[in-house]
């Protein structure tokens, strides 16, 4: 039985055959669908200069989904601080706090989000990567300007994203609660989680360590179906494996049609094996041993599959089993 808050990481996959207008139109449609089925929260992340992946600013899809729901926390997961002026973030999401009383979640983390260099050089008007003093201080002015020079009543609530013990350390140092990439590196969370909660010291923002851990799912009826599902994003995941950035979302009829390596399908277990994938029973029994191992005070649910009702379906289902569960 999962006893945590379970919420939803989106982002916005651009399926093949469509176009991105299509998927910004669904955005809202898959923020009130979660609404419906109980979800606490859900979040947008940020990416550049993919196929696959919509160059949607989190902050307007806040703004969107948020006009668009009543009750469900929504958030970035995350806006990458190296890519913008802490005064504009503080000032964005300020606003948005003031729009959406106590339910704006301001996630900040560091990666460039794309793989491409001329892209991100682009977003940062020509600069190279950020150093860690860099980030630590636009953590921080962030932070700042909030409390003490944008304020407008509400304050959006502040996360670190992690990935690595780096991270945890600033997370622990600024007495704030992190969101732990499980779904993109995994062999790094219990390292990132001893460190965080051995060094955290209380702040205004969290008086105790306080964790969401990141999860990608896949749930249906049969674990056939979830395999099927599964396989528009392993392609995308063998591309990155070759250092391809630039791979579409394929069909699931598509990518069950693509040859893997051997190299590849041995990876590509590897990682699923740490995730979630199968039947609700399957999905729900995972989740709650990973809930119990990480000591997580919430998991975060993210499920890149074509299609947003197979979409939506994956989520409706953990939630029906998981309220099944309780019952009996």
């Amino acid at each position: 039985m999962i006893d945590v808050p379970i919420s939803a990481l989106e982002v916005a996959v651009v399926e093949s055959g469509t176009r991105g207008v299509e998927t910004l139109r669904d955005t809202a449609t898959f923020a009130r669908r979660l609404e419906l089925l109980g979800y606490h929260r859900i979040w947008y992340a940020e990416h550049h200069h993919s196929p696959a992946i919509g160059a949607f600013p989190p902050v307007v899809l806040i703004a969107h989904a948020a006009a668009s729901t009543s009750s469900i926390r929504i958030g970035s997961g995350g806006v990458l601080a190296p890519n913008h002026a802490p005064l504009t973030l503080a000032e964005q999401f300020a606003t948005l706090a003031a729009l959406h009383e106590d339910r704006i979640d301001l996630g900040i983390g560091r990666g460039p989000g794309t793989f491409d260099e001329a892209t991100a050089r682009a977003l940062r008007r020509g600069a190279g990567p950020a150093t860690d003093a860099q980030y630590r201080d636009d953590v921080a002015a962030i932070l700042s300007l909030l409390v003490d020079e944008v304020t407008l009543g509400p304050l959006p609530e502040p996360w670190l994203l992690c990935s690595s013990t780096a991270g945890a350390a600033l997370a622990a140092r600024l007495g704030l609660p992190i969101a732990v990439a499980h779904h993109i590196r995994p062999d790094n969370t219990f390292a990132v989680l001893e460190r965080y909660r051995a060094e955290f010291i209380p702040s205004r923002w969290c008086e105790q360590p306080r964790v969401v851990v990141c999860v990608e799912v896949i749930c249906a009826e049969t674990e056939q179906e979830a395999a099927w599902r599964a396989g528009p994003m392993d392609v995308v995941k063998a591309g990155l494996l070759k250092g391809l950035s630039e791979i579409p979302f394929p069909t699931p009829a598509d990518a069950a049609a693509h040859r893997f390596t051997a190299e590849e399908r041995q990876a590509l277990a590897g990682f699923r094996a740490q995730q979630a994938c199968g039947t609700p029973e399957a999905v729900v029994r995972r989740l709650a041993q990973l809930a119990a191992e990480t000591g997580a005070d919430e998991l975060m649910l993210t499920t890149p599959v074509y299609d947003i009702d197979a979409r939506v379906r994956s989520y409706e289902l953990i939630k029906k089993h998981c309220e099944a569960t309780k019952v009996r």
